[in-house]
Protein backbone atom coordinates (compact mmCIF):
# COMPACT_ATOMS: atom_id res chain seq x y z
CA UNK A 1 0.00 0.00 0.00
CA UNK A 2 1.45 3.50 -1.15
CA UNK A 3 2.36 6.10 1.64
CA UNK A 4 1.80 9.56 1.40
CA UNK A 5 4.94 11.55 2.63
CA UNK A 6 5.15 13.95 4.94
CA UNK A 7 4.50 17.43 5.17
CA UNK A 8 3.90 20.03 7.70
CA UNK A 9 0.39 21.32 8.87
CA UNK A 10 -2.02 19.93 11.42
CA UNK A 11 -4.84 19.23 8.80
CA UNK A 12 -2.48 18.06 6.31
CA UNK A 13 -1.26 15.81 8.80
CA UNK A 14 -5.49 14.20 9.55
CA UNK A 15 -5.75 13.77 5.81
CA UNK A 16 -2.49 12.41 5.01
CA UNK A 17 -3.01 10.01 8.43
CA UNK A 18 -6.36 8.96 7.42
CA UNK A 19 -5.55 8.30 4.12
CA UNK A 20 -2.56 6.08 5.17
CA UNK A 21 -4.72 4.23 7.92
CA UNK A 22 -7.57 3.94 5.76
CA UNK A 23 -9.00 0.65 7.40
CA UNK A 24 -8.84 2.30 10.80
CA UNK A 25 -10.71 4.94 10.02
CA UNK A 26 -13.45 3.09 8.38
CA UNK A 27 -14.17 0.76 11.68
CA UNK A 28 -13.38 3.95 14.08
CA UNK A 29 -16.59 5.68 11.87
CA UNK A 30 -18.29 2.36 12.13
CA UNK A 31 -18.10 1.82 15.90
CA UNK A 32 -18.81 5.41 16.29
CA UNK A 33 -22.19 4.43 14.53
CA UNK A 34 -23.31 1.90 17.07
CA UNK A 35 -21.87 3.40 19.95
CA UNK A 36 -24.24 6.59 19.08
CA UNK A 37 -26.94 4.22 18.38
CA UNK A 38 -26.65 2.44 21.30
CA UNK A 39 -25.94 5.53 23.53
CA UNK A 40 -29.36 7.86 22.11
CA UNK A 41 -31.38 4.65 23.22
CA UNK A 42 -30.04 4.58 26.42
CA UNK A 43 -29.81 8.40 27.16
CA UNK A 44 -32.84 10.22 29.07
CA UNK A 45 -35.08 11.75 26.72
CA UNK A 46 -37.43 15.37 27.86
CA UNK A 47 -39.02 17.59 26.00
CA UNK A 48 -37.12 20.74 27.34
CA UNK A 49 -33.49 21.27 28.92
CA UNK A 50 -33.83 21.32 32.91
CA UNK A 51 -35.11 24.54 33.30
CA UNK A 52 -35.35 24.66 37.31
CA UNK A 53 -32.98 26.06 39.06
CA UNK A 54 -32.10 23.80 42.24
CA UNK A 55 -34.64 24.88 44.21
CA UNK A 56 -35.52 23.93 47.85
CA UNK A 57 -39.17 23.69 49.70
CA UNK A 58 -39.38 24.59 53.61
CA UNK A 59 -42.23 24.01 54.84
CA UNK A 60 -43.78 25.10 58.32
CA UNK A 61 -46.75 24.21 60.64
CA UNK A 62 -48.24 27.01 62.41
CA UNK A 63 -51.50 25.36 63.62
CA UNK A 64 -53.87 28.23 64.41
CA UNK A 65 -52.32 31.16 63.48
CA UNK A 66 -53.63 33.54 60.33
CA UNK A 67 -52.04 34.12 57.58
CA UNK A 68 -50.59 37.86 58.76
CA UNK A 69 -48.99 36.19 62.01
CA UNK A 70 -47.35 32.92 59.93
CA UNK A 71 -45.92 35.78 57.26
CA UNK A 72 -44.72 37.99 60.62
CA UNK A 73 -43.32 35.07 62.78
CA UNK A 74 -42.60 32.22 60.63
CA UNK A 75 -41.79 32.90 57.62
CA UNK A 76 -40.21 36.10 57.93
CA UNK A 77 -37.81 34.55 60.02
CA UNK A 78 -37.22 31.57 57.84
CA UNK A 79 -36.45 33.77 54.57
CA UNK A 80 -33.69 36.49 56.75
CA UNK A 81 -32.04 33.24 58.06
CA UNK A 82 -31.94 32.04 54.10
CA UNK A 83 -31.30 34.58 52.48
CA UNK A 84 -27.51 34.93 53.38
CA UNK A 85 -27.02 31.05 52.62
CA UNK A 86 -24.31 30.31 49.89
CA UNK A 87 -25.60 30.49 46.13
CA UNK A 88 -28.69 31.56 47.10
CA UNK A 89 -29.83 33.78 43.84
CA UNK A 90 -33.89 34.03 45.25
CA UNK A 91 -36.13 33.39 48.32
CA UNK A 92 -39.74 33.02 47.62
CA UNK A 93 -42.51 32.53 50.27
CA UNK A 94 -46.00 31.87 50.30
CA UNK A 95 -48.37 32.24 53.62
CA UNK A 96 -51.26 30.55 54.48
CA UNK A 97 -53.57 29.75 57.72
CA UNK A 98 -51.40 27.76 59.70
CA UNK A 99 -48.94 26.92 56.83
CA UNK A 100 -45.87 28.36 55.51
CA UNK A 101 -43.82 27.28 52.42
CA UNK A 102 -40.46 28.78 51.49
CA UNK A 103 -38.55 28.40 48.09
CA UNK A 104 -35.00 28.57 47.97
CA UNK A 105 -33.88 29.32 44.53
CA UNK A 106 -29.76 28.25 44.09
CA UNK A 107 -27.82 29.34 41.26
CA UNK A 108 -27.39 27.01 38.03
CA UNK A 109 -25.06 24.16 38.51
CA UNK A 110 -25.70 23.92 42.06
CA UNK A 111 -25.68 20.54 43.61
CA UNK A 112 -29.16 19.80 44.98
CA UNK A 113 -27.80 17.79 47.96
CA UNK A 114 -25.43 20.21 48.73
CA UNK A 115 -28.50 22.81 48.56
CA UNK A 116 -30.47 20.68 50.83
CA UNK A 117 -27.20 20.37 53.42
CA UNK A 118 -27.02 24.25 53.48
CA UNK A 119 -30.85 24.67 54.28
CA UNK A 120 -30.96 21.96 56.95
CA UNK A 121 -27.98 23.96 58.56
CA UNK A 122 -29.41 27.58 58.71
CA UNK A 123 -33.25 26.20 59.26
CA UNK A 124 -31.58 24.41 62.31
CA UNK A 125 -30.49 27.52 63.89
CA UNK A 126 -33.48 29.37 63.72
CA UNK A 127 -35.98 26.76 64.77
CA UNK A 128 -35.74 28.10 68.50
CA UNK A 129 -36.84 31.51 67.24
CA UNK A 130 -40.12 30.37 66.11
CA UNK A 131 -43.05 30.34 68.49
CA UNK A 132 -43.91 27.40 71.31
CA UNK A 133 -46.95 26.32 68.83
CA UNK A 134 -45.35 25.93 65.63
CA UNK A 135 -43.80 22.89 64.20
CA UNK A 136 -40.38 21.94 63.08
CA UNK A 137 -39.67 23.44 59.88
CA UNK A 138 -39.38 20.61 57.15
CA UNK A 139 -38.00 19.59 53.57
CA UNK A 140 -39.97 18.90 50.82
CA UNK A 141 -39.37 16.31 48.58
CA UNK A 142 -36.50 17.07 45.79
CA UNK A 143 -38.41 17.33 42.35
CA UNK A 144 -42.80 18.08 40.90
CA UNK A 145 -72.18 10.75 45.78
CA UNK A 146 -70.24 11.08 49.52
CA UNK A 147 -69.31 7.39 50.84
CA UNK A 148 -68.78 6.36 47.26
CA UNK A 149 -65.95 9.25 47.07
CA UNK A 150 -64.71 8.99 50.51
CA UNK A 151 -64.07 5.40 49.88
CA UNK A 152 -62.36 6.78 46.53
CA UNK A 153 -60.20 8.99 48.39
CA UNK A 154 -58.90 5.86 51.12
CA UNK A 155 -58.30 4.07 48.01
CA UNK A 156 -55.94 6.92 46.72
CA UNK A 157 -54.22 7.54 49.81
CA UNK A 158 -53.75 4.36 51.10
CA UNK A 159 -53.35 2.00 48.55
CA UNK A 160 -52.22 4.06 45.16
CA UNK A 161 -49.43 5.90 46.69
CA UNK A 162 -48.05 4.27 48.47
CA UNK A 163 -47.45 1.81 45.85
CA UNK A 164 -46.44 4.69 43.32
CA UNK A 165 -44.12 6.48 45.88
CA UNK A 166 -42.61 3.11 46.72
CA UNK A 167 -41.26 3.36 42.52
CA UNK A 168 -37.95 4.43 42.20
CA UNK A 169 -37.97 7.67 40.55
CA UNK A 170 -41.03 9.25 42.03
CA UNK A 171 -40.57 12.39 44.35
CA UNK A 172 -44.02 12.77 45.36
CA UNK A 173 -47.78 11.67 44.97
CA UNK A 174 -50.64 14.56 45.31
CA UNK A 175 -53.83 13.37 45.95
CA UNK A 176 -56.80 15.97 44.81
CA UNK A 177 -60.50 15.38 45.21
CA UNK A 178 -62.39 13.41 46.72
CA UNK A 179 -63.87 13.69 50.33
CA UNK A 180 -61.22 12.97 53.43
CA UNK A 181 -62.71 10.48 55.58
CA UNK A 182 -62.54 11.36 59.10
CA UNK A 183 -64.82 10.01 62.54
CA UNK A 184 -67.30 12.97 63.46
CA UNK A 185 -68.16 13.05 67.10
CA UNK A 186 -70.86 15.66 67.82
CA UNK A 187 -71.73 16.48 70.62
CA UNK A 188 -75.33 16.93 72.16
CA UNK A 189 -75.56 19.77 74.50
CA UNK A 190 -78.54 19.39 76.02
CA UNK A 191 -77.58 15.62 76.97
CA UNK A 192 -73.84 17.23 78.76
CA UNK A 193 -76.12 19.41 80.59
CA UNK A 194 -78.15 16.37 82.05
CA UNK A 195 -75.30 14.33 82.98
CA UNK A 196 -72.94 17.26 84.39
CA UNK A 197 -70.30 17.07 81.13
CA UNK A 198 -68.11 19.56 80.64
CA UNK A 199 -66.66 19.96 77.04
CA UNK A 200 -62.59 19.42 78.19
CA UNK A 201 -64.06 16.11 80.10
CA UNK A 202 -64.80 14.96 76.57
CA UNK A 203 -61.51 16.40 75.17
CA UNK A 204 -59.60 14.56 77.75
CA UNK A 205 -61.45 11.26 77.14
CA UNK A 206 -61.42 11.48 73.66
CA UNK A 207 -57.70 12.11 73.14
CA UNK A 208 -55.87 9.21 73.31
CA UNK A 209 -58.89 6.82 73.26
CA UNK A 210 -57.80 4.83 70.17
CA UNK A 211 -54.56 4.64 70.83
CA UNK A 212 -53.26 1.10 72.16
CA UNK A 213 -51.63 1.13 75.70
CA UNK A 214 -49.20 -0.85 76.69
CA UNK A 215 -49.08 -3.11 80.18
CA UNK A 216 -45.74 -4.10 80.09
CA UNK A 217 -43.93 -7.90 80.49
CA UNK A 218 -45.58 -10.44 82.80
CA UNK A 219 -42.98 -13.13 84.14
CA UNK A 220 -44.88 -16.36 85.30
CA UNK A 221 -44.03 -20.19 85.29
CA UNK A 222 -41.08 -19.36 82.86
CA UNK A 223 -42.80 -17.76 80.40
CA UNK A 224 -43.06 -14.26 79.24
CA UNK A 225 -46.01 -12.21 78.51
CA UNK A 226 -46.86 -9.08 76.91
CA UNK A 227 -49.38 -7.26 78.83
CA UNK A 228 -51.15 -4.48 76.54
CA UNK A 229 -55.03 -3.27 76.14
CA UNK A 230 -55.78 -3.15 72.45
CA UNK A 231 -58.00 0.20 72.04
CA UNK A 232 -57.21 0.90 68.88
CA UNK A 233 -60.57 0.34 66.51
CA UNK A 234 -62.63 1.24 63.40
CA UNK A 235 -65.68 0.56 64.64
CA UNK A 236 -68.15 2.97 65.68
CA UNK A 237 -70.04 0.90 68.03
CA UNK A 238 -66.87 0.51 70.15
CA UNK A 239 -66.06 3.79 70.12
CA UNK A 240 -69.17 4.76 71.38
CA UNK A 241 -68.73 3.06 74.55
CA UNK A 242 -66.12 5.17 75.31
CA UNK A 243 -65.98 6.23 79.02
CA UNK A 244 -66.27 9.83 79.50
CA UNK A 245 -66.71 10.63 83.58
CA UNK A 246 -67.79 8.21 86.48
CA UNK A 247 -70.67 9.95 88.12
CA UNK A 248 -70.94 9.89 92.22
CA UNK A 249 -72.68 6.84 92.40
CA UNK A 250 -70.21 4.90 90.29
CA UNK A 251 -72.55 5.06 86.65
CA UNK A 252 -69.89 5.37 84.05
CA UNK A 253 -71.19 8.07 81.66
CA UNK A 254 -70.61 6.59 77.69
CA UNK A 255 -69.61 8.48 74.54
CA UNK A 256 -72.79 8.05 73.31
CA UNK A 257 -74.84 9.48 75.93
CA UNK A 258 -73.49 12.50 75.13
CA UNK A 259 -72.92 12.51 71.55
CA UNK A 260 -73.62 10.97 68.13
CA UNK A 261 -70.76 9.36 66.56
CA UNK A 262 -70.63 9.16 63.08
CA UNK A 263 -68.24 8.89 59.70
CA UNK A 264 -68.03 12.19 57.86
CA UNK A 265 -65.96 13.75 55.09
CA UNK A 266 -63.82 16.13 56.38
CA UNK A 267 -64.20 20.34 55.75
CA UNK A 268 -63.52 22.55 54.55
CA UNK A 269 -62.87 20.91 51.02
CA UNK A 270 -59.64 21.74 49.51
CA UNK A 271 -59.59 20.51 46.25
CA UNK A 272 -62.47 19.14 43.84
CA UNK A 273 -61.57 16.91 40.95
CA UNK A 274 -63.38 15.34 37.99
CA UNK A 275 -62.89 12.86 34.80
CA UNK A 276 -64.91 13.40 32.01
CA UNK A 277 -67.56 15.07 34.28
CA UNK A 278 -67.78 13.03 37.05
CA UNK A 279 -66.09 13.15 40.05
CA UNK A 280 -63.17 11.96 40.36
CA UNK A 281 -59.82 11.71 42.32
CA UNK A 282 -56.61 13.16 40.71
CA UNK A 283 -53.10 11.95 41.51
CA UNK A 284 -50.44 14.24 40.31
CA UNK A 285 -46.55 12.48 40.21
CA UNK A 286 -43.96 14.56 40.25
CA UNK A 287 -40.41 12.67 39.32
CA UNK A 288 -37.33 13.09 41.06
CA UNK A 289 -34.27 15.14 39.14
CA UNK A 290 -32.07 13.32 36.60
CA UNK A 291 -34.83 10.70 36.19
CA UNK A 292 -35.51 9.44 32.58
CA UNK A 293 -39.23 10.08 31.80
CA UNK A 294 -40.37 7.36 29.89
CA UNK A 295 -38.92 4.93 31.83
CA UNK A 296 -40.56 6.28 35.09
CA UNK A 297 -43.69 6.36 32.96
CA UNK A 298 -43.19 2.77 31.90
CA UNK A 299 -42.87 1.56 35.49
CA UNK A 300 -45.80 3.54 36.46
CA UNK A 301 -48.31 2.19 34.47
CA UNK A 302 -47.02 -1.13 35.37
CA UNK A 303 -47.77 -0.47 39.16
CA UNK A 304 -51.67 1.01 38.19
CA UNK A 305 -51.71 -2.21 35.99
CA UNK A 306 -51.24 -4.41 39.42
CA UNK A 307 -53.16 -2.32 41.33
CA UNK A 308 -56.40 -2.23 39.10
CA UNK A 309 -56.07 -6.31 39.81
CA UNK A 310 -56.97 -6.06 43.09
CA UNK A 311 -59.50 -2.82 42.96
CA UNK A 312 -62.80 -3.38 43.66
CA UNK A 313 -64.50 -3.85 40.22
CA UNK A 314 -66.22 -0.49 39.73
CA UNK A 315 -63.34 1.50 40.39
CA UNK A 316 -61.18 2.48 37.11
CA UNK A 317 -57.75 3.74 36.81
CA UNK A 318 -57.51 6.25 33.93
CA UNK A 319 -53.79 6.90 33.57
CA UNK A 320 -54.18 9.00 30.61
CA UNK A 321 -55.71 12.38 31.54
CA UNK A 322 -52.54 13.95 31.30
CA UNK A 323 -48.83 11.75 30.31
CA UNK A 324 -45.34 13.82 29.93
CA UNK A 325 -44.30 10.94 28.15
CA UNK A 326 -46.70 11.12 24.91
CA UNK A 327 -46.15 15.01 25.09
CA UNK A 328 -42.41 14.43 24.72
CA UNK A 329 -42.61 11.39 22.09
CA UNK A 330 -45.19 13.61 20.15
CA UNK A 331 -42.15 16.55 20.06
CA UNK A 332 -39.12 14.52 19.75
CA UNK A 333 -41.44 12.75 16.58
CA UNK A 334 -42.29 15.82 15.22
CA UNK A 335 -38.01 16.99 15.11
CA UNK A 336 -37.41 13.40 13.79
CA UNK A 337 -39.79 13.97 11.02
CA UNK A 338 -38.17 17.26 10.35
CA UNK A 339 -34.93 15.66 10.49
CA UNK A 340 -35.82 12.84 7.73
CA UNK A 341 -37.33 15.43 5.75
CA UNK A 342 -34.45 17.47 5.61
CA UNK A 343 -32.34 14.19 4.73
CA UNK A 344 -34.40 13.43 1.68
CA UNK A 345 -33.66 16.78 0.46
CA UNK A 346 -30.49 16.59 0.66
CA UNK A 347 -30.10 13.24 -0.95
CA UNK A 348 -32.49 14.91 -3.99
CA UNK A 349 -29.97 18.14 -4.56
CA UNK A 350 -27.09 16.09 -4.22
CA UNK A 351 -27.87 13.83 -6.79
CA UNK A 352 -29.35 16.32 -8.61
CA UNK A 353 -26.24 18.46 -9.34
CA UNK A 354 -23.34 15.48 -8.80
CA UNK A 355 -25.08 13.30 -10.57
CA UNK A 356 -23.30 10.29 -9.31
CA UNK A 357 -24.72 7.87 -6.38
CA UNK A 358 -21.20 7.35 -5.26
CA UNK A 359 -20.12 11.04 -4.79
CA UNK A 360 -23.98 11.22 -3.03
CA UNK A 361 -23.05 8.03 -0.96
CA UNK A 362 -19.98 9.69 0.37
CA UNK A 363 -21.29 13.05 1.15
CA UNK A 364 -24.06 11.27 2.78
CA UNK A 365 -22.17 9.41 5.29
CA UNK A 366 -21.28 12.56 7.13
CA UNK A 367 -24.44 13.41 8.36
CA UNK A 368 -25.44 10.16 10.20
CA UNK A 369 -21.61 10.59 11.53
CA UNK A 370 -21.66 13.82 12.60
CA UNK A 371 -25.27 13.44 14.50
CA UNK A 372 -24.12 10.92 16.17
CA UNK A 373 -21.15 11.99 17.45
CA UNK A 374 -23.00 14.98 18.63
CA UNK A 375 -25.60 12.90 20.49
CA UNK A 376 -22.40 10.95 21.92
CA UNK A 377 -20.94 14.64 23.19
CA UNK A 378 -23.94 15.90 24.54
CA UNK A 379 -24.51 12.46 26.79
CA UNK A 380 -20.61 12.77 27.90
CA UNK A 381 -21.33 16.55 29.30
CA UNK A 382 -24.04 15.28 31.15
CA UNK A 383 -27.51 16.78 28.82
CA UNK A 384 -30.24 15.18 27.84
CA UNK A 385 -32.36 14.72 24.33
CA UNK A 386 -34.45 17.05 23.81
CA UNK A 387 -36.47 19.33 21.44
CA UNK A 388 -33.71 22.22 21.95
CA UNK A 389 -30.98 19.46 21.46
CA UNK A 390 -32.37 17.78 18.29
CA UNK A 391 -33.44 21.42 17.18
CA UNK A 392 -29.84 22.55 16.57
CA UNK A 393 -29.15 19.35 14.98
CA UNK A 394 -32.50 20.16 12.84
CA UNK A 395 -31.12 23.35 11.92
CA UNK A 396 -27.75 22.05 11.08
CA UNK A 397 -28.50 19.06 8.92
CA UNK A 398 -28.47 21.03 5.85
CA UNK A 399 -25.02 22.29 6.43
CA UNK A 400 -23.47 18.85 7.70
CA UNK A 401 -22.84 17.82 4.32
CA UNK A 402 -21.22 20.72 2.92
CA UNK A 403 -17.75 20.26 3.95
CA UNK A 404 -18.19 16.74 2.52
CA UNK A 405 -19.28 17.94 -0.80
CA UNK A 406 -17.17 20.83 -1.15
CA UNK A 407 -14.22 17.47 -0.26
CA UNK A 408 -15.61 15.33 -2.59
CA UNK A 409 -16.65 17.54 -5.67
CA UNK A 410 -12.83 18.73 -6.01
CA UNK A 411 -11.70 14.96 -5.70
CA UNK A 412 -13.72 13.99 -7.97
CA UNK A 413 -13.13 16.73 -10.42
CA UNK A 414 -9.16 15.98 -9.90
CA UNK A 415 -10.11 12.12 -10.16
CA UNK A 416 -11.28 13.40 -13.83
CA UNK A 417 -9.05 15.49 -15.11
CA UNK A 418 -5.99 12.71 -13.60
CA UNK A 419 -7.78 10.11 -15.99
CA UNK A 420 -7.31 12.41 -18.89
CA UNK A 421 -3.40 12.92 -18.77
CA UNK A 422 -1.67 10.54 -20.33
CA UNK A 423 -0.42 7.06 -18.71
CA UNK A 424 2.65 8.30 -17.68
CA UNK A 425 1.82 11.39 -16.18
CA UNK A 426 -1.07 10.13 -14.21
CA UNK A 427 -0.49 9.95 -10.20
CA UNK A 428 -1.81 7.30 -7.80
CA UNK A 429 -5.52 7.54 -6.26
CA UNK A 430 -3.88 8.26 -3.22
CA UNK A 431 -1.65 11.04 -4.00
CA UNK A 432 -4.58 12.77 -6.32
CA UNK A 433 -7.32 12.47 -3.39
CA UNK A 434 -4.62 13.37 -1.23
CA UNK A 435 -3.30 16.93 -3.21
CA UNK A 436 -7.65 17.48 -3.86
CA UNK A 437 -8.39 17.63 -0.22
CA UNK A 438 -5.70 19.77 0.73
CA UNK A 439 -6.51 22.40 -1.55
CA UNK A 440 -10.11 22.44 0.43
CA UNK A 441 -8.88 22.28 3.73
CA UNK A 442 -8.56 25.61 4.67
CA UNK A 443 -12.38 26.79 3.02
CA UNK A 444 -13.80 24.23 4.98
CA UNK A 445 -12.44 24.97 8.04
CA UNK A 446 -13.04 28.51 7.35
CA UNK A 447 -16.54 28.26 6.15
CA UNK A 448 -17.25 26.11 9.63
CA UNK A 449 -15.32 29.02 11.74
CA UNK A 450 -17.53 32.04 10.18
CA UNK A 451 -20.94 29.78 10.87
CA UNK A 452 -19.98 28.58 14.50
CA UNK A 453 -19.64 32.19 15.04
CA UNK A 454 -23.43 33.23 14.59
CA UNK A 455 -23.99 30.84 17.12
CA UNK A 456 -21.58 31.69 19.75
CA UNK A 457 -24.41 34.95 21.25
CA UNK A 458 -26.73 31.98 22.62
CA UNK A 459 -23.53 31.28 25.12
CA UNK A 460 -23.89 34.60 26.65
CA UNK A 461 -27.50 34.55 27.57
CA UNK A 462 -28.02 33.73 31.29
CA UNK A 463 -31.11 32.91 33.44
CA UNK A 464 -33.81 30.59 31.91
CA UNK A 465 -33.40 31.93 28.56
CA UNK A 466 -29.61 30.72 28.57
CA UNK A 467 -30.84 27.33 29.61
CA UNK A 468 -33.25 26.83 27.10
CA UNK A 469 -31.32 27.51 24.10
CA UNK A 470 -27.71 27.01 24.80
CA UNK A 471 -28.56 22.59 24.25
CA UNK A 472 -29.77 24.21 20.60
CA UNK A 473 -26.74 25.91 20.19
CA UNK A 474 -24.25 23.29 21.86
CA UNK A 475 -25.58 20.58 19.29
CA UNK A 476 -25.05 22.79 16.15
CA UNK A 477 -21.51 23.43 17.15
CA UNK A 478 -20.51 19.76 18.22
CA UNK A 479 -22.46 18.79 14.98
CA UNK A 480 -20.78 21.03 12.69
CA UNK A 481 -17.40 20.94 13.81
CA UNK A 482 -17.98 16.58 13.50
CA UNK A 483 -18.96 17.14 10.07
CA UNK A 484 -15.27 18.99 8.95
CA UNK A 485 -13.42 16.68 10.86
CA UNK A 486 -15.58 13.61 8.87
CA UNK A 487 -14.87 15.85 5.76
CA UNK A 488 -10.92 15.20 6.52
CA UNK A 489 -10.82 11.86 7.76
CA UNK A 490 -13.45 9.83 6.31
CA UNK A 491 -14.74 11.64 3.27
CA UNK A 492 -11.31 11.10 1.63
CA UNK A 493 -10.71 7.66 2.01
CA UNK A 494 -14.36 6.58 0.85
CA UNK A 495 -13.51 8.88 -2.31
CA UNK A 496 -10.16 6.84 -2.34
CA UNK A 497 -12.02 3.65 -2.42
CA UNK A 498 -15.26 4.51 -4.26
CA UNK A 499 -13.88 7.03 -6.71
CA UNK A 500 -10.45 5.56 -7.77
CA UNK A 501 -12.14 3.02 -9.72
CA UNK A 502 -11.36 4.44 -13.64
CA UNK A 503 -15.14 3.06 -14.67
CA UNK A 504 -16.90 5.58 -11.47
CA UNK A 505 -16.92 8.37 -14.28
CA UNK A 506 -16.73 6.66 -17.71
CA UNK A 507 -18.32 9.89 -19.51
CA UNK A 508 -15.25 11.94 -18.23
CA UNK A 509 -17.44 15.16 -17.94
CA UNK A 510 -19.70 16.94 -15.81
CA UNK A 511 -23.11 16.64 -15.20
CA UNK A 512 -25.61 18.74 -17.50
CA UNK A 513 -26.99 20.52 -15.27
CA UNK A 514 -23.65 22.09 -13.74
CA UNK A 515 -22.53 22.69 -17.01
CA UNK A 516 -25.75 24.82 -18.03
CA UNK A 517 -25.85 26.31 -14.83
CA UNK A 518 -21.87 27.42 -15.18
CA UNK A 519 -22.62 28.97 -18.81
CA UNK A 520 -25.02 31.41 -17.64
CA UNK A 521 -23.02 31.79 -14.49
CA UNK A 522 -20.26 33.13 -16.30
CA UNK A 523 -22.45 35.63 -18.35
CA UNK A 524 -23.66 36.81 -15.17
CA UNK A 525 -20.57 37.51 -13.36
CA UNK A 526 -19.08 39.30 -16.24
CA UNK A 527 -22.22 41.11 -16.40
CA UNK A 528 -21.95 42.37 -12.62
CA UNK A 529 -18.05 43.13 -12.80
CA UNK A 530 -18.97 45.17 -16.37
CA UNK A 531 -21.44 47.30 -13.88
CA UNK A 532 -20.30 47.35 -10.72
CA UNK A 533 -22.19 50.70 -9.92
CA UNK A 534 -25.77 48.65 -10.83
CA UNK A 535 -25.01 46.23 -8.57
CA UNK A 536 -23.65 48.27 -5.21
CA UNK A 537 -26.17 51.06 -5.28
CA UNK A 538 -29.42 48.70 -5.02
CA UNK A 539 -27.40 46.61 -1.93
CA UNK A 540 -26.33 50.39 -0.38
CA UNK A 541 -30.21 51.16 -0.16
CA UNK A 542 -32.03 48.15 1.11
CA UNK A 543 -29.03 48.23 3.66
CA UNK A 544 -30.08 51.69 4.51
CA UNK A 545 -33.51 50.66 5.19
CA UNK A 546 -32.63 47.40 7.20
CA UNK A 547 -31.37 49.43 9.53
CA UNK A 548 -33.62 51.82 9.81
CA UNK A 549 -36.15 49.82 10.40
CA UNK A 550 -34.39 47.57 13.11
CA UNK A 551 -34.13 50.72 15.10
CA UNK A 552 -37.26 52.23 14.24
CA UNK A 553 -38.98 48.91 15.47
CA UNK A 554 -36.62 48.14 17.91
CA UNK A 555 -37.28 51.54 19.73
CA UNK A 556 -41.40 50.99 19.76
CA UNK A 557 -41.59 47.22 21.53
CA UNK A 558 -38.54 46.76 24.06
CA UNK A 559 -40.08 49.24 26.15
CA UNK A 560 -43.70 47.86 26.09
CA UNK A 561 -41.49 44.16 26.33
CA UNK A 562 -39.75 45.37 29.18
CA UNK A 563 -43.40 46.85 30.91
CA UNK A 564 -45.44 43.95 30.20
CA UNK A 565 -42.34 41.57 31.40
CA UNK A 566 -42.74 43.59 35.10
CA UNK A 567 -46.21 43.61 35.40
CA UNK A 568 -46.81 39.77 34.74
CA UNK A 569 -43.63 39.17 37.11
CA UNK A 570 -45.23 41.58 40.39
CA UNK A 571 -48.66 39.30 39.31
CA UNK A 572 -46.99 36.60 39.80
CA UNK A 573 -45.11 37.11 43.07
CA UNK A 574 -48.86 38.84 43.96
CA UNK A 575 -50.46 35.13 43.39
CA UNK A 576 -47.67 33.50 45.54
CA UNK A 577 -47.73 35.41 48.28
CA UNK A 578 -51.64 35.28 48.55
CA UNK A 579 -52.66 31.48 47.06
CA UNK A 580 -50.53 29.80 49.85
Amino acid sequence: MEQLNRESGLLNGIIRGSLNNRLIILVIALLLLIAGVYSTMHMEVDVFPDLNAPTVVVMTEASGMAPEEVERLVTFPIETALSGATNVRRVRSASSTGFSTVNVEFDWGTDIYKARQVVSEKIAMVGDELPENVGKPTLGPQSSILGEMQDLRTIADWTIRPRLLSTGGVAQVSVIGGDIKEYQILMNLGKMRRYGVSLDEVIYAVKDMNQNASGGILYEYGNEYIVRGVLSTNDIEDMKKAVVKTTGSGKPITLDAIADIKIGSKTPRLGVASNDGKPAIVLTVTKQPNVNTLQLDTKLESALSELQVNMPADVKVNSEIFRQSKFIRNSIDNVKKSLIEGGIFVVIVLFIFLMNWRTTIISLISIPLSIVIALLAIRWMGLTINTMSLGGIAIAIGSLVDDSIVDVENVFKRLRQNRQKPTEEQQSTLRVVYEASKEVRMPMLNSTLIIVASFLPLFFLSGMEGRMLKPLGITFIISLFASTLVALTVTPVLSSYLLGNANSDRSGKEPGLVIWLKKYYEKALKWSLNHKAAILMPVAALLVIALVMFFSIGRSFLPAFNEGSLTVAVRRIRCARTSG
